[in-house]
């Protein structure tokens, strides 16, 4: 049973009517037996003949199904600005990248460094369904049933000494399948990110090797993605390759860039707007272009379980 953890969005703010009245339909038919296999496979989020994964557990932080965005859009509408500046591209470009036998390398103030294999990893701890909300800093959102597992699962197996207090996240350098990497010097590769630790042990935390069910496309940060859905989404790093404990906080990418623009924790708040994009409201992507946006709420809607966190800090200072 999926346990909601904030009131429920109005499926009618989110998304086009004719959207659900699809899905109904398909329901239908999937009760009278009459659509093929490979269709089912695109209706449910955990079954078909494609899926690794196809009986999840779903977590208790899971928002509700019903709100899932499309896999189509959430799986050709992406920022990965180490293959290209247009959201559409990377599904192509991002093909060449060589993701088996993936491995992180663990280091820093922990008793236990060393180089995991990611199929190692997931051996021991067994993958569950987290259906988040994701807020992009550029106004709009999805909501995505990820797999994966709790960040602070891993830490807990290389554990932390008492200095640690931030993890910094490094994501591949492959210049040779990354071709922005080659010829693009606006940002600084490779990608850098950055939590405190207290953030990142936090059971919403996760680190995610598929979505849908299945494999996580490259195109979205396969092998494995960090996931933060209280936090814009430039804060959820993709194709990570080393995680390190430190004693302070690192420089990240998009802080280093524009660090009046981008802050290091990247709360999604709507009291706080960027330069270009107001975090006011949002758009949901596969709503009907006449579905109006939609409040942005603070913590995107995961205050309740995050809030805490920041208790005393000024949440206009510390963006």
């Amino acid at each position: 049973m999926i346990i909601k953890t904030t009131k429920a969005i109005p499926a009618s703010e989110i998304t086009d009517p004719l959207v659900f009245q699809q899905r109904r339909k398909i329901v239908k038919a999937l009760i009278a037996g009459a659509l093929l296999p490979n269709v089912i496979s695109s209706v449910s989020a955990n079954t078909g003949p494609q899926s690794r994964w196809p009986l999840l557990k779903n977590s208790e932080y899971s928002t509700d199904r019903a709100l899932l965005t499309p896999p189509e859009l959430v799986k050709n509408y992406t920022n990965y600005y180490e293959f290209s500046f247009n959201k559409e591209d990377s599904t192509e470009l991002a093909q060449n990248l060589p993701t088996d036998n993936w491995r992180l390398e663990v280091g820093g103030e922990v008793e236990k460094p060393g180089h995991y294999d990611l199929e190692e990893i997931l051996r021991q701890h067994s993958p569950r369904e987290y259906i988040y909300r994701f807020r992009c800093v550029e106004g709009w959102s999805m909501v995505i049933p990820w797999v994966g597992f709790p960040l602070a699962d891993l830490l807990k197996q290389v554990k932390p000494l008492s200095g640690a207090k931030f993890v910094k996240f490094t994501a591949v350098h492959a210049p040779d399948s990354m071709p922005k990497q080659r010829i693009d010097a606006m940002l600084d590769w490779p990608y850098v990110e950055a939590l405190r630790i207290d953030e990142a042990v936090h059971p919403l935390t996760i680190l995610a090797v598929g979505m849908y069910g299945d494999v996580l496309p490259k195109q979205n940060g396969a092998a494995v993605r960090l996931v933060v859905p209280w936090k814009y989404g430039f804060k959820s790093i993709k194709a990570v390759v080393k995680i390190e404990l430190l004693r302070k906080a690192p420089m990240t990418t998009w802080h280093g860039f524009a660090p009046t623009e981008y802050g290091f924790y990247a709360n999604v708040n709507p009291s706080v707007p960027h330069p270009r994009w107001s975090q006011y409201s949002e758009r949901r992507l596969g709503s009907g272009f006449f579905t109006p946006r939609r409040k942005t709420e603070l913590y995107n809607g995961y205050g309740e379980q995050v809030a805490a966190l920041y208790g005393d800090m000024d949440l206009r200072h510390f963006y």
